[in-house]
């Protein structure tokens, strides 16, 4: 069995603000609107991945954030929202592995409680501010990036990351990451082969832990990847030429094919 972890946000999804061309399909509505799309390409793409794999979400999202997404070819069996810290078997939260996320941020909630007190009075701040579940802090600010550096000043990082993405502020217990929550649920499923994609800071944990890890052209230039495990060897940019997330699911079926090929993993 191969498990596919696949970010959603400009890994399979796109917003509306960013071009994907004229065949696309709307999978979520917001207040009336139509805010994310696929190509049709990723669409089909997509039929043929859930036929040979499990896909399993694994996104940053909130609980009602993924909730409104629907890409059109039927459930997944599992996903993983909260950045991991919630884990969904057949669209109900698992309170088993909940508890255990709960568990594993123990240790930052001092820092965690600091960063609330922190930005509660930031004037930087411009949106509200949210914890997640107990799990990580979320909110939007201008001049993110002083925000952050700020932040990092008077939080032991020991604990807590802090970083931004656009106006977007977060600050994530250490132990609250992807790649935990792969392990966590590859411990759970046994697969033979795992495989993860996504685009941002958020996955690099998860596509350091996988056995293959699938980003966007010029990644490993943007973003710092753990020379550990050789977790880089691991990694593989996709083409620039085509829309990443058609590129990355082409890729997909491809090492499916490879690896039975290989003896890797067996079918049947």
């Amino acid at each position: 069995m191969i498990a596919f972890h696949t970010d959603l946000d400009n890994t399979l999804i796109y917003s509306y603000k960013h071009d994907i061309g004229p065949q696309k399909r709307n999978v979520e509505l917001y207040q009336g609107r139509e805010i994310s799309y696929i190509t049709e390409e990723t669409y089909h793409l997509l039929q043929l991945v859930k036929n040979e794999m499990f896909i399993v979400p694994t996104t940053t999202r909130t609980l009602e954030q993924y909730q409104r997404i629907d890409l059109g070819i039927g459930p997944f069996p599992y996903a993983l929202v909260c950045n991991g810290g919630v884990l969904l078997v057949n669209g109900v939260p698992d309170e088993a592995w909940y508890q255990d996320s709960l568990h594993l941020v123990s240790d930052s909630r001092e820092e965690m409680n600091l960063a609330m007190e922190l930005l509660e009075r930031e004037p930087r701040r411009k949106f509200e501010l949210r914890y997640i579940e107990k799990l990580f802090i979320f909110t939007k600010c201008n001049d993110p990036e002083t925000v952050v550096n700020d932040l990092k000043t008077s939080l032991d990082t020991k604990y807590v990351d802090v970083f931004s993405n656009g106006e977007k502020v977060y600050v994530v217990p250490q132990t609250l990451n992807k790649g935990t929550a792969v392990d966590r649920l590859r411990e759970k499923l046994k697969p033979e082969f795992v495989i993860a994609a996504g685009d941002s800071t958020f996955d690099i944990p998860m596509l350091s832990t996988a056995d293959c890890g699938l980003v966007p052209s010029g990644f490993t230039q943007k973003y710092e990847i753990p020379k550990t495990s050789g977790a880089r060897k691991k990694i593989e940019e996709m083409t620039s030429k085509k829309i990443f997330s058609d590129a990355l699911l082409e890729k997909v079926l491809k090492i499916k094919t490879e690896s039975v090929a290989a003896g890797i993993i067996h079918t049947g």
